[in-house]
């Protein structure tokens, strides 16, 4: 009787063994670099980019699936430091207490810079003056009465352009006065085209790549030359002035990934930062981080066109 225990005991414990081990299996081969499903967090000021590569690399890889999450900059920052996303997209880098934060938890987030974005000062169209320096803008941050700006408009309070402006400015808050937000990149393009005197602040992303609801919109505001602090002339947010690091509001996009394995976290981050991810950003009037290559094909005679 204790023999025939001890092998019923035996054969479930090695029944039970395998159970895990197949269970365990099957969650590792749930998610791969090309299969599976991921949320991503994304800064609201770049989503339409993101989007693009997402389109594209389902398209490609028919059992991936990433589900992206528009927000501010502090919640997609937040959440990546509290674990609720393992993915996003951000234009900036970590900071050193954020990484500390990370450290602590034993996470070795990976970041994959893929882009310079940039970001841009909008006016109504009826503004014939399309220059601006970004001295004035600063002051008016600043809250110096001599300011010419009538007001500027931000898309969110906690969002990536806000706390640019304010690092700038070296300010910890901006005043009310003069001061207006909402919540979408939109938004502040409505806003602007509907009121004189204003001037917007958004991701240049939103300008090269409106949703189809706002491509009449679009066409009633002007994009702003910028003269840097250092005074010189005034450059635009276009790739020719970003890639020669002219434009005084440039800033990179990356992509953080804390997923901590070979997940599908790391197989979009490669692919944004490969050969068609870059043509997508290329395309999207963003500059890629990498110049996407290209391919020449070189005949040895002339071929004449038949007459």
């Amino acid at each position: 009787m204790l023999k025939y225990s001890k092998a019923l005991g035996l054969i479930v414990f090695v029944f039970l063994f395998a159970m895990c081990n197949q269970k365990s299996k099957n969650e590792a081969e749930k998610e791969t670099i090309l299969k599976g499903s991921i949320d991503v967090a994304v800064d609201e000021t770049v989503k339409q980019i993101v989007d693009d590569e997402v389109a594209v690399f389902e398209g490609t890889y028919y059992d991936a699936k990433i589900i992206v999450k528009a927000k501010s900059e502090a919640e997609v920052i937040n959440d990546l430091l509290n674990q609720k996303t393992k993915v996003a997209v951000t234009t900036r880098n970590l900071t050193k207490e954020e990484l500390t934060r990370f450290d602590k938890s034993k996470i070795n987030p990976r970041v994959t810079p893929f882009a310079h974005d940039a970001i841009a000062f909008i006016s109504n169209k009826n503004n014939n003056d399309t220059l601006i320096a970004l001295k004035t803008v600063i002051d008016f941050l600043q809250g110096k009465s001599d300011s010419k700006i009538k007001g500027l408009v931000f898309d969110n309070p906690n969002s990536s352009t806000v706390r640019y402006m304010k690092d700038l400015a070296k300010v910890k808050e901006l005043s009310k006065a003069g001061i207006f937000s909402f919540k979408k990149n939109n938004e502040v393009i409505k806003f602007v085209s509907e009121n004189d005197g204003m001037i917007g602040v958004i991701g240049v992303n939103w300008l090269y790549q409106p949703t189809p609801d706002m491509t009449e919109t679009i066409k009633k505001i002007n994009i702003l030359s910028v003269q840097g602090l250092k005074g010189g002339g005034f450059y635009s947010p276009t790739q020719n002035d970003l890639g020669e690091e002219k434009y005084p509001l440039a800033r990179d996009l990356f992509i953080i990934n804390c997923q901590g394995y070979s997940g599908l976290g790391m197989g979009f981050a490669s692919f944004v930062a490969g050969d068609i991810g870059q043509r997508i950003v290329l395309k999207s009037g963003l500059l890629p981080y990498k110049t996407p290559g290209r391919k020449l094909k070189i005949r040895n005679d002339i071929i004449k066109d038949k007459e």
